[in-house]
């Protein structure tokens, strides 16, 4: 199977200003994550897509594939497609280039469920921290037995009405496409939940497209503020020792 590793990184972010090139434990963040992506032996290409050419630049000087993509793109997933366009594969992933913890055994998950022919959208979950429980920053997933997601929301889900104490999940960001899936994505118009929630992923679940959901033990932190920055700085610092 043909799995292409797709690292949307967009420099003007708007809560951690040019995020994607700041140094997190002595590595630039798309450094680190493209570094992490690659290690997985399962992949047949990464690419880093972007619509900064100082990120472009900044590739080439450290030998990481790159492409510049559309600057109009509202998403990653918007993103990940411009590339399917010209380069073909069975699947994509879609590594989000603000997650430094990033491993190979996340992509390594990712390609196993999506041997499953059937599933057009594969994600990870993993076990959520107690403080990631309450936090709006990390999406909670709840999934059928099947391993379907039911919903992904920023709200603590379940709601513990008689305080059972029910295993919580917190949703990872990383995905998998299939090729019909992406050009399908691109057709909607955002949807409604995605647009209350901020999450790209609920368009395909209004639009009656089943993501599938696989756990993996590691879980990551996406850098979205210099609060995360300073958080992952010290998880590394931890693990190195």
């Amino acid at each position: 199977m043909k799995a292409i590793a797709i690292i949307p990184a967009r420099l003007a972010s708007t809560r951690l200003p040019r995020k994607m090139l700041r140094e997190i434990g002595g590595v630039l963040l798309v450094a680190r994550v493209y570094s992490a992506v690659r290690a997985c032996t399962l992949l047949t290409d990464a690419i880093v897509a972007t619509d900064s050419d100082e990120i472009v630049q900044f590739c080439k000087q450290q030998g990481i594939k790159a492409a510049m993509t559309s600057s109009s793109h509202r998403s990653g997933t918007e993103r990940v497609h411009e590339i399917s366009q010209s380069m073909a594969a069975d699947i994509y992933l879609n590594i989000q280039g603000d997650e430094p913890l990033t491993r190979p055994e996340h992509v390594a998950s990712m390609i196993e469920l999506m041997k499953d022919e059937s599933i057009l959208v594969g994600t990870l979950k993993t076990k959520c921290p107690p403080e990631d429980v309450p936090n709006p920053n990390a999406v909670k997933v709840v999934s059928a037995s099947d391993g379907r997601a039911l919903y992904f929301s920023r709200a603590t889900i379940p709601h513990d009405r008689d305080k059972t104490n029910p295993a919580y999940f917190k949703h990872l960001g990383f995905y998998a496409y299939r090729k019909a899936a992406l050009d399908r994505f691109i057709t909607w118009p955002e949807s409604f939940l995605e647009r209350s929630e901020r999450l790209e992923q609920l368009r395909f679940l209004e639009n009656g497209v089943s993501i599938h959901v696989a756990e993996t033990p590691f879980d990551t932190v996406g850098v979205d503020t210099e609060d995360d920055l300073r958080r992952v700085e010290e998880i590394l610092r931890q693990r190195d020792s």
